[in-house]
């Protein structure tokens, strides 16, 4: 699985100019699912992501995770995660297909929700508009693939 995830102070996603999920202060993750991913893969990158510290503490140092702010999280899903940008049009045919991605999308948003989160989303495979207000900004690199 890949993961973009941006630290935020608000984020919302539209589906045909109406408002499918919104949250304030949290991550907005942009979710990409590999034909090599697993239930256990997205258990793991979902804890992963729930326990990262990058809020700031009292001395503005990044040693706050979402818990210790009271944030949610704004899960999109991201096909295009897993472009092959080895020509001038990117290829997709990296990324899982639709019966393994939307399980695992689902799944790892389950997970999140399960720690205790608030967790919003897009729809897997529709066309959306995201709008974020980016705190920082800080934004995370997740592939599972990789160490």
């Amino acid at each position: 699985m890949r993961a973009v995830v941006t630290r935020v102070s608000r984020a919302s996603v539209a589906i045909g100019g109406k408002i499918n999920g919104r949250i304030g202060e949290g991550f907005l993750v942009l979710l990409g699912v590999g034909p090599g991913d697993t239930e256990d893969t997205a258990d793991k990158l979902a804890d992963k992501i729930c326990n990262l510290r990058i809020f700031e503490d009292e001395n503005d140092k990044m040693n706050l995770n979402l818990e210790q702010v009271g944030g949610s999280l704004l899960v999109v899903s991201q096909f295009t995660l897993y472009a092959d940008t080895s020509s001038r049009r990117p290829g997709f045919s990296k990324a899982a297909k639709p019966d393994l991605a939307i399980p695992l999308y689902e799944r790892f948003m389950a997970r999140c929700r399960e720690r205790g989160f608030t967790v919003e989303h897009g729809e897997f495979g529709a066309k959306m508009e995201v709008d974020s207000l980016n705190h920082g900004p800080v934004t995370i690199l997740f592939d599972t693939d990789q160490p």
